[in-house]
Order: C-alpha cells, then structure tokens, then sequence
C-alpha cells in the first residue's frame, strides 16, 4: 500500500467527531519549574485563561501470601500545566514527559485542528527545548447517535456485531478491538468498535462508537516539517479507515 496525503475525501458538516487529539510523548531538555511555566503559558496564551496544575502519582501494590494486597499511592509531584480556552473547545497539556492537543465538539475542520494544535507546540517547543519524538498520535473518537429504540447497526457500520446463528438477542453491548499494522511504515492503528446504551432506552437512542487511534511506532527527530508530514500520513490513514467503516446511511446523515 502507499499513502497519500494528497488523496481528498467528503467533507461531512455533521461529523460525528466529539474530540479529536494529537499527542506527542518526548521530554523536556531543559529545567522545567512550575512557575516559571505557568508564568510564560499565561503570558503567551491570553485566549487559554484556565490554567490548572497536572499532578503525577505512582501506585505501588504489594502482594504478601495470606494477606490482602496492599496499595499505596505515591505523590510524585507537579509535571506540568493543563489550559483550556475560554470557550471550553480547546485543551492542552504541557507536560514534562509530553505535549497533548484536543478539539472538543463541535468539530471544525482538518485545518483547523492542526494549526492551533501546532501552534500551541511551538510554544511547549520552546519551553521545554525536546529533540526528540518517542512517539506522535492522532485520535478521533465518533459517536453515532441512533433514533430511539433503533438496534439496525448494520445500517451504520460495516463491520458490526452478529448475534450467534440460531438466536435473536438484543445486544446490550459490545466492544471489538482491532490493531493494524502499515506495511512499509512506522504506524499502527488501533481500530474500537463499541456502543453507548442510555439509562432508558425509551427515551434516547444508543450511541455507536467508532474510536481511531493512528500512532507512531518509532522514535524520530522533531522538527515542524516532519510533524506536518507524519500528521498528514495519519490523517489519511485515519479517513481511510473511518470511510471503511460507516456505511452510505451514516454519511448521509452526516452531510
């Protein structure tokens, strides 16, 4: 297979995108300290006013025979900064171990996304000075809603649950879990089919979940032009394999 950045797919202006993320696990090479941190973040970021520590914990369980487990949870301390902007769509997270971007709903466009996402890095960049990328992802989390006491999944995703021959169930859930691997490249995807059943089925349909997770699995030098390159090969992968999903039902109800 090869991919390709360039290929374009159908623009749905109801996408059922409720948080789309980018993420990048690497490490600051520089002294990272809590106020000075803060003190620049509120300085360049007037428009992501909420600003709230990220505290690390470590739990320890020890197992001794005859007795109950025992745990402990160790405070590790501050590690970064969590800001939202002021109309709750946008959060980051400045960390010493990494950087996270995400798009709440209602989702805008590719462009849009990645842009604020780079822009915010551009600034973690330059506080924490990483060289290095441990690894990049992209996710997008989608969530169909269907119609009240609608059960049809074969009307939305290709790939759907089948109750076992002989029996008619009704499924009350469901999860399936895929991961693929690209041949020729450093990238995995992680493929959740789930769904959603509200408290009274009367009322409000179940949601189907369809969560991509499009990872890198190597190291590699950061630098923008290779963050904008890999990001454009995961955004693809992750259009080719939401458009294999869904059938032609859902993409009309998301025009």
């Amino acid at each position: 297979m090869k991919i390709d950045p360039t290929e374009s797919f159908t623009h749905l202006p109801r996408a059922p995108i409720v948080e789309a993320v980018i993420g990048i696990v690497t490490r600051a090479e520089v002294a990272w300290e809590e106020q000075t941190v803060s003190e620049k973040l509120r300085a360049e970021l007037p428009d992501y006013p909420n600003l709230r520590p990220q505290l690390e914990f470590q739990t320890e369980v020890n197992f001794n025979p005859g007795k109950p487990p025992e745990a402990r949870q160790r405070d590790l301390g501050w590690k970064g900064i969590r800001v939202q902007s002021a109309d709750g769509l946008h959060i980051a997270q400045f960390n010493r171990d990494g950087f996270l971007f995400s798009r709440l709903q209602p989702y805008e466009n590719w462009d849009q996304l990645r842009d604020e996402a780079l822009r915010l890095w551009q600034i973690y960049s330059r506080l924490a000075q990483p060289t290095e990328a441990q690894r990049l992802g992209l996710r997008f989390i989608n969530r169909i809603v269907l119609p009240v006491q609608e059960l049809d999944f074969e009307k939305y995703l290709k790939q759907h649950p089948v109750p076992p021959t002989g029996l008619d169930p009704l499924f009350v859930g469901f999860l399936h879990v895929d991961t693929l691997a690209i041949p020729g490249y450093a990238y995995t995807v992680n493929v959740i089919r789930t769904m959603q059943t509200p408290s009274d089925l009367q009322t409000a349909g179940l949601a189907l979940i369809l969560d991509i997770d499009v990872v890198t699995t190597q190291p590699f030098q950061l630098s923008q032009n290779v963050l904008e390159s890999r990001l454009a090969e995961m955004r693809w992968l992750k259009n080719k394999v939401f458009f294999s999903s869904i059938t032609e039902h859902a993409l009309e109800l998301f025009q």
